[in-house]
Formats: C-alpha cells, sequence, structure tokens
C-alpha cells in the first residue's frame, strides 16, 4: 500500500523532472546565464576587482582575464577568509569551510556560502526524485536510509564553520527523513572508522533497510561486516527490503561483481558527481550510460583536452565545443567563489542530448613513465574486460610503473589486486587484462608490440590489504578513496609488505 510519504514523493519528483527537462533542453542558454550572474554577483569582491570583472563581456575575456588555478592558486585568496576577511571571492563571508585531505598543501579548506549549499542538498534530494519518477519505485521511502559519512561536528573559525562536506551535509537533512535516518548521531560523531563501521551495523542490522549510501569500498566493508555478525550469506537475507544503492566518489564498474555477490538479489543503482567544491552530476536514468551535467546548479564549466592540460596556453572550452569521448580536465567557477579552478578531475561526454559525462580520472593520476598516458577510464574498463563473464570479484586495485625491474628484464606496469574470488587461471587473466588494455591504449600496445615494455604483472595482496594501507597512512573511510593509478612508485613501495606470498 502506497504510503502518503510516497505519494507526496511521486507528485514532487514530477514537478523537478520538467524543471530539469527545462534547463537541458537550453544547456547553452542554462549555462551563459550562470555565466552572467556569476560575474555580476562577485564583481565587487577583491578578486573580482583583481581581475577586472566590471569589463568582462564574454567568455574570451573571462578566459584572458582569469588564469586556471588549482587550490594552491587561490589559497593567498583563501587564507585572507580564513582570517576572518569578508568580500574576497564572494560577498560576505562564506557559511563554512569543508575541510579536506590535501595532497600537496596538506589540508584543503573550500568554501561553502548561502548560495552554493542549497544546491549541494537539492542535488543529491534530485537524483532520487529522477530515479522515483523514472521507475516508480517508492519503496525504499518506507524504511531506514543509512548514510556512510564523515562527523556533523563542527568547529569554528573566525565566525565560519569547519567540518567535512558530508558531516556539514548532515545538518540540512529534511525532517520528513529524520525518522529514517541512520546511523544515530552520536554514531555519525565517531572518528574512528572501524569503530564507526561496528556501531553502524549494531545500529542498523536489525532494521528495515531500503536505501543505502557511500563510497563503494567503505558500503563494502560494512556489508562485510554486517554478513559476519549476522551469519547470513547475503545483504538480502539480512535486508529484504533493500532495493537502492547510492554511490559517488569513484567509478561503480570495478565493483560491480563483487556488489552484485553481496546484494544476493537486484538493488537498483544511482551514481553521483558530488565534492567539497560542488555537486556536479548525477545519475538521472537507468537506461542510458553517464551522469547529467548540472548545468544550472551555480557552476559554470570550462574543459580542456587532457592532453593539451601541461602546455603553455592550453584551449579553454565550453560545453558549446565539447566532443563526445575526448578526455577533458574540469575547469569550475562557481557561486562559492571558485574561479578558473581546476578540480583534478577528468571526464569524458557521453552524450551531448542531454549532456552526460562519466568521470575518467583524475588529471595527476595516470601512467606516462613510458609515454603511453593510460587514463584511470582505461585501466577500469581493461579490468571489466579481463573479467568478463568469469566469477572473479576484485576488492580493490591500483597500478604503477615498474621502471627499474631487478630482474633486468623490460620494464612493466604493475597492478596491486584484491580479489575476492581469483581467477583460477592466473596467467590466462593477466593475458587477458594486458591485451584489454592495449585495446584501451594504442600508445600502450606500441610500446608492448615493440617491446619496449613487458606484459603487465600482477601482484595478488592479502585480505583487507587497502583497507590496512590506508589505514597506515591515516585515511580509512569517510570520503578517503584509492588511487586507481600513479605515475610514481610511492604507492607500489607502501603497498609491498601486503602482497600475497
Amino acid at each position: 500500500m502506497t504510503t502518503i510519504k510516497e505519494l507526496g514523493g511521486k507528485i514532487f519528483a514530477k514537478s523537478i523532472v520538467k524543471k530539469t527537462e527545462k534547463w537541458a533542453k537550453d544547456p547553452i542558454g542554462t549555462q551563459k546565464q550562470v555565466f552572467e550572474n556569476l560575474l555580476a554577483t562577485a564583481k565587487n569582491t577583491e578578486f573580482g576587482k583583481d581581475h577586472h570583472f566590471e569589463s568582462i563581456q564574454t567568455f574570451a575575456d573571462f578566459a584572458k582575464a582569469v588564469p586556471v588555478r588549482d587550490y594552491e592558486g587561490l589559497k593567498p585568496y583563501i587564507d585572507k577568509i580564513r582570517s576572518g576577511k569578508p568580500d574576497v571571492l564572494w560577498p560576505g563571508l562564506p557559511l563554512y569551510f569543508a575541510k579536506t585531505s590535501g595532497t600537496t598543501s596538506g589540508a584543503k579548506y573550500i568554501p561553502l556560502t548561502k548560495e552554493s549549499m542549497p544546491y549541494h542538498i537539492e542535488a543529491a534530494r534530485n537524483a532520487l526524485l529522477l530515479y522515483l519518477h523514472e521507475t516508480g519505485n517508492s519503496a525504499f521511502i518506507r524504511g531506514k536510509m543509512i548514510f556512510l559519512q564523515g562527523s556533523p561536528e563542527l568547529k569554528t573559525e573566525n565566525g565560519i564553520k569547519v567540518g567535512r562536506l558530508s558531516g556539514i551535509v548532515a545538518h540540512y537533512v529534511p525532517g520528513y527523513l529524520q525518522k529514517n535516518r541512520l546511523p544515530s548521531w552520536e554514531t555519525n560523531c565517531i572518528d574512528n572508522w572501524e569503530q564507526k563501521v561496528d556501531k553502524i551495523v549494531d545500529e542498523t542490522i536489525q532494521e528495515d533497510m531500503t536505501l543505502i549510501s557511500g563510497i563503494p569500498p567503505w558500503v563494502q566493508m560494512y556489508f562485510e561486516r554486517v554478513l559476519e555478525k549476522s551469519g547470513k550469506r547475503t545483504i538480502k537475507e539480512v535486508f529484504p527490503n533493500f532495493s537502492l544503492f547510492v554511490t559517488g566518489g569513484v567509478a561503480f564498474e570495478p565493483y560491480r561483481k563483487k556488489f552484485e555477490s553481496l546484494f544476493g538479489g537486484k538493488v537498483d543503482k544511482v551514481e553521483t558527481f558530488p565534492a567539497s567544491e560542488g555537486f556536479f552530476a548525477y545519475q538521472d536514468t537507468q537506461t542510458a550510460p553517464g551522469l547529467l551535467l548540472l548545468l544550472n546548479g551555480g557552476i559554470f564549466y570550462e574543459f580542456i583536452p587532457a592532453d593539451q592540460f601541461y602546455e603553455e596556453n592550453p584551449p579553454r572550452l565550453t560545453i558549446a565545443d565539447v566532443e563526445i569521448g575526448v578526455n577533458y580536465a574540469m575547469i569550475i567557477s562557481t557561486n562559492a567563489g571558485l574561479w578558473g579552478y581546476n578540480l583534478g578531475d577528468t571526464v569524458q561526454f557521453v552524450s551531448k542530448d542531454p549532456y552526460r559525462v562519466i568521470v575518467s580520472g583524475r588529471i595527476k593520476h595516470f601512467i606516462s613513465a613510458f609515454g603511453e598516458h593510460v587514463i584511470g577510464s582505461e585501466v577500469e574498463k581493461a579490468m571489466k574486460a579481463a573479467i568478463g563473464t568469469d566469477d572473479i570479484q576484485i576488492v580493490e586495485f591500483t597500478v604503477a610503473p615498474q621502471v627499474n625491474p631487478m630482474d633486468y628484464e623490460l620494464p612493466y606496469h604493475e597492478w596491486f589486486i584484491e580479489f575476492a574470488k581469483a581467477p583460477k587461471d592466473m596467467t590466462q587473466f593477466t593475458a587477458r587484462l594486458d591485451k584489454a588494455l592495449q585495446e584501451q591504449n594504442s600508445y600502450y600496445f606500441d610500446l608492448i608490440s615493440g617491446k619496449m615494455l613487458r606484459q603487465a604483472v600482477i601482484r595478488v595482496m592479502q585480505p583487507n590489504a587497502f583497507q590496512n594501507y590506508m589505514k597506515s597512512i591515516g585515511k580509512l573511510g569517510g570520503q578517503n578513496k584509492v588511487a586507481r593509478l600513479t605515475n610514481d612508485r610511492k604507492m607500489a613501495d607502501a603497498l609491498a609488505p601486503y602482497i600475497q606470498e
């Protein structure tokens, strides 16, 4: 029997679908309006004055006036805001700083403003509403929903609250979901991830869980502990009404077989593309690939072809200029005061009607030790192809170049793979994996066929190897994720103690 809450959700979903279709049918006009609103609002800020916003008329003017920067490039402005100075990157002071783990400069402080914050909340909500409208599945609304996230406890620095994005968002869960939401506030405040997961298991194992949301490796950890404690074989045996998995942060495909095994039955999936800097895209349909790029969300997008990113003056393209299948670095300007900001993620368009993307990797995460420029999406597709229809399940993996092998043979790509179910024939699997990567990347094919590189080498990892590695570097749980590939040996060397003998 349909509840009042479900009926209300379906009515609301219909209105959101109409609004989404309206802006999606005018993508270029929508982005033009966002662009103009951003410049008009910020023209009297310190950054706006420094970069002559008042005289910018076109995107070409903007690209000339505002260089592409990463966090380090904007840090002098952000440091002023952190000291309590208003009107620096955006009018007034931000409501929050989302504190994230930086790779080069320690913690990063990403501003969230009263204008940007609603878009984070609405995007997450709308992803569920579009799913509800398309599928008619409203059953998940009846039961309990779990969101694996960071602590909602916030600190205040010079009048600005500081915390993890997922913890900040926890303060915005609407009242009509509060009774359905798990874990408890107290449990969410636990900092130690392993203790937190154990407590979440205790709180949820007897509940009617219908929706679970989180980054795949950490949800997997939760599922495995639920099964261990319950003595059941599948999650569906523990939570018979579990019907929707909301995921983001990393590509789901490498984890698919493992999760299907854990589920033990059909569970729909909605993928999302959120970050502290903005909520960029979500899966708007179960029938087409890619995530709908949110062009009306207070974010103006630029795209730089990834293979030209490190040139002195690379081309900066708007959505009007992008092509399907090209790997782009995504650059954003936002209503939180990020301008010409290099997000670090790379995307590929899979559709332009509407504009849908897949996240293909990180602009700094690639292997090109031998000139091959292999990217994240290529190793993920190679892994998927190598698994094929075999009953092989991957927990986690990463890839690094081995430039100077000890045996004086040819160098190679080294794959560190933790299996839940290993291949019966590892030699055959390795050959399939290497062949699949050659098919994904012609430069790699040329290096192999020209005997500049030898076939990939797989290192089978101990159980829980990647969890133990992440714990050792203080990045267990939350929004932290394993780099899919690196161009140096730092991570590879740190993983060496976890290789299965």
